[in-house]
C-alpha cells in the first residue's frame, strides 16, 4: 500500500468515526444500554497491563494495603501508575519509603459536552496502528522523548484488544509515523460503571515539522471514545507542562480532584528527588548525597571543597565528610591514620602483616632491605598514596624515598615489599560490601609518541572519567618507574611495549579498580571484617596484597577510614552506607537480605 492509499484509507476511517460519534452523542443512553449485555461487570482490585507498566485503578481497591502491596510488586524497568487516588496520604503513610505522590494534575473531558470538531490535519493523517513497522516506529518515538519503552510485540499482540486503542499520526507524503497516543477504555477493561476512558503516552516525534500533531491525536481519541458512548476521557499531565495544559484546557478539559501515586524507582527518580543539587561536591560525596535524596533524606552542603555535608531525617542529623561520618570515633580514625598502630592491632588479632622497621633508623631500614631484597617506604600518617614509594632495592633509592615520605610526615615506616595483587575491601557495618583489585597505571607504546606524551594522555583520560580525582603525576616516583623499565620520559615507546609508570595502584595517582566482590575468598572477607572490628570502625577500606582475590593467601597493608565509595559501582556501597546512618529508611523487602 502506498503512502497516498494509506492516507485515503485513514481519511475514510476518520469520516466513519465522526459519523458514529455524532450518532452516539445524539442518543448516548441507547448506545450504553446496547453495550451493557456484552461488557464485563465492575471489577475490584483492577488493573491493566499497558506495556510500559500497569495502569492501576485505585478507586476499585477497597483495602489500601492491597493497593500498596500491588505497587510494591512493580517489575524492573517498568513504571506502574496508580490512578484515581483520592486519599494519597493514606497510601504514602503505609509505605513512605516506597511510594511518592506524582507531581501531576488529573484532567477530565466531558465527552457529551465537548466540541471536538476542528480543521482536518494538514500534512498528516490519524489512524489506528496497523503493522509491526508502526509499532517499532512508536517505540522509537517513545525513546526519543525519554519515555519508558514498550516491546513492539506488545503493541502488535494487543492491536485487536478492545480495551486499548493505539492511534498514530502518519506523514501524508512520506508515510513516516510522527506521533502516537494510547487510549484505555475503562468500561471494556474493568467494567467501569462511570463509563470513563483515559489518554496515555501522547508522544510526537521532535523532528516532525507539522503543527498540532498532539492536538489532532487527542481530538481523534476523544471522538473515538465518544463514539463508543463513553462519558469522560481522563489524563494525567505533569504540573509544569504549561503548553500541554493550555492545549487541554482549550479543548475543554477540567481539573479533577484525584491524584496519582507511583513507586520510587530509577525511572521516576527525578519526580521525587527534585532538581539535581548543584553541590560542587566530588564524586565520593556526591554518590552518598544522591542516594540520601532518593530516600527523602534532607541534604545540607557545609563545605563542598572539603566534601562536608549534613544528612537529616526523622529528627536525626549526621555530618559526613564523604564516607567518613560522626559514627566513626576519633580513636578509630587515629588507629587508621597511624600505620604503626594499625600494624600492631592486626598483629594482635593474628593477621599476616609485612615486616617493618622505623624509617628514621637508617641502619635498620638498610638491613631490612638487604635481607628482604625490596622494601616499601611510606609516611606513618597519610592517605591517597601520598609519599609512598614501592619496590626499593638500592641504598640511594631508600634515602630518596625516606626524604620524600618525610615531606608528608616526620615519622616514616619501612616494610618488606610483598609481590602480588593490590586488593581493596570495603566493610560497612561489619559486613563486606565490595572488593576490587587495584591495577597500577600502565601505558602502551605506539611507536610515535614519547613516554611523557603517553602518560599525559592517560592522565587526561583518567581525570575525565573521575571528575579530576585521578591523575598521574610526573614526579620523581614516575620517573623512577619509567627508568626501571629502561626508558626516559622523552623516549619514544616502541609499538606494543607495555610500561608500568607507577608501582602503587592508588586511584588518585592513576590506578584503576576492577570489581572482584563475587569471587572474593572467604578467608580474605573474614580478615577484612576482623580488621574493621579490631579498629572499631563502622566504615573502612582495608588494603591487602593477595596471591589472587579468590585464593586464601594475603598480607594486610593498611586501613582507610574514608574509602571512596564511588570507585566500587555497581556494588551498593552508597546504599549500605546510608543504611548504616539511617536504618529506618531501609525498605522492608531488603531488610532481610543483607550480605
Amino acid at each position: 500500500m502506498t503512502a497516498g492509499t494509506r492516507s485515503r484509507a485513514a481519511r475514510a476511517v476518520q469520516h466513519r468515526l465522526k459519523r458514529k460519534r455524532e450518532k452516539a452523542l445524539q442518543t448516548p443512553d441507547r448506545v450504553v444500554r446496547a453495550e451493557q449485555g456484552e461488557l464485563p461487570e465492575a471489577q475490584s482490585d483492577a488493573w491493566i497491563d499497558c506495556g510500559w507498566g500497569r495502569l492501576i485503578f485505585a478507586q476499585t481497591f477497597p483495602d489500601p494495603t492491597d493497593l500498596v502491596a500491588l505497587l510494591k510488586r512493580e517489575e524492573p524497568d517498568r513504571r506502574d501508575i496508580c490512578f484515581y487516588v483520592r486519599d494519597p496520604h493514606v497510601l504514602l503513610g503505609l509505605a513512605p519509603l516506597d511510594l511518592f505522590l506524582d507531581p501531576s494534575h488529573t484532567y477530565q473531558l466531558d465527552l457529551s459536552a465537548a466540541r471536538l470538531s476542528a480543521d482536518p490535519p494538514r500534512g498528516f493523517v490519524i489512524r489506528k496502528l496497523g503493522s509491526r513497522k508502526d509499532a517499532e516506529a512508536v517505540n522509537r518515538i517513545y525513546a526519543s522523548c525519554g519515555m519508558v519503552g514498550v516491546d513492539p510485540d506488545f503493541f502488535w499482540k494487543n492491536r485487536d484488544n478492545r480495551a486499548m486503542t493505539y492511534l498514530v499520526a502518519e506523514d501524508s507524503k512520506t508515510g513516516e509515523i510522527i506521533g502516537s497516543v494510547t487510549g484505555v477504555d475503562h468500561v471494556r477493561a474493568i467494567g467501569d460503571p462511570e463509563h470513563r476512558s483515559s489518554l496515555w503516552c501522547l508522544a510526537v516525534d521532535h523532528r516532525a515539522s507539522h503543527a498540532r500533531i498532539g492536538e489532532a491525536l487527542t481530538r481523534h481519541l476523544a471522538a473515538h471514545f465518544a463514539a463508543r458512548g463513553r462519558r469522560y476521557m481522563d489524563l494525567s499531565v505533569i504540573h509544569d507542562n504549561e503548553s500541554a495544559i493550555r492545549l487541554y484546557e482549550r479543548m475543554g478539559f477540567e481539573r479533577a480532584p484525584t491524584f496519582t501515586v507511583k513507586r520510587k524507582n530509577p525511572i521516576n527518580e527525578k519526580l521525587f528527588t527534585g532538581e539535581p543539587l548543584e553541590t560542587g561536591l566530588n564524586p565520593y560525596a556526591r554518590i552518598i548525597v544522591d542516594e540520601a535524596r532518593r530516600r527523602g533524606i534532607a541534604v545540607d552542603v557545609l563545605d563542598s571543597e572539603g566534601g562536608f555535608f549534613r544528612l537529616s531525617h526523622g529528627g536525626r542529623a549526621i555530618v559526613c565528610r564523604e564516607s567518613l561520618s560522626e559514627l566513626t570515633s576519633a580513636i578509630a580514625m587515629s588507629r587508621c591514620d597511624d600505620k604503626a598502630v594499625t600494624r600492631r592491632l592486626m598483629t594482635e588479632i593474628g593477621l599476616a602483616v609485612a615486616e617493618a622497621v622505623d624509617g628514621n633508623d637508617r641502619d635498620a631500614a638498610l638491613t631490612l632491605m638487604q635481607r628482604a631484597g625490596s622494601v616499601v617506604v611510606k609516611p606513618t600518617r597519610g592517605e591517597q598514596g601520598r609519599g609512598v614509594t614501592v619496590d626499593i632495592q638500592t641504598g640511594d633509592e631508600l634515602d630518596q624515598a625516606i626524604d620524600t615520605a618525610r615531606t608528608y610526615c616526620p615519622d616514616v615506616i619501612v616494610e618488606t615489599f610483598a609481590p602480588g595483587d593490590d586488593l581493596r575491601v570495603i566493610v560497612i557495618g561489619g559486613e563486606v560490601v565490595a572488593a576490587a583489585l587495584r591495577k597500577r597505571p600502565a601505558i602502551h607504546g605506539d611507536g610515535n609518541k614519547t613516554v611523557r606524551e603517553l602518560i599525559e594522555g592517560l592522565s587526561r583520560r583518567r581525570a575525565a572519567s573521575t571528575d579530576g580525582e585521578s591523575t598521574i603525576p610526573l614526579d620523581t616516583e614516575t620517573q623512577r618507574c619509567v627508568a626501571a623499565g629502561g626508558f626516559d620520559l622523552d623516549d619514544v615507546l616502541p609499538q606494543g611495549t607495555r610500561l608500568e609508570v607507577r608501582r602503587t595502584a592508588n586511584l588518585h595517582t592513576g590506578g584503576t579498580l576492577h570489581d572482584v566482590t563475587d569471587i572474593l575468598h572467604p578467608a580474605i572477607a573474614k580478615a577484612a571484617r576482623a580488621a574493621a572490628e579490631a579498629i572499631d570502625i563502622p566504615v573502612a577500606g582495608l588494603d591487602f596484597i593477595v596471591e589472587a582475590p579468590d585464593a586464601p593467601g594475603f598480607i594486610f597493608i593498611e586501613a582507610n577510614e574514608r574509602p571512596g565509595l564511588a570507585n566500587h559501582e555497581p556494588q551498593p556501597t552508597a546504599e549500605r552506607f546510608v543504611d548504616l546512618l539511617f536504618p529506618q529508611t531501609i525498605r522492608p523487602e531488603r531488610s532481610g537480605d543483607r550480605p
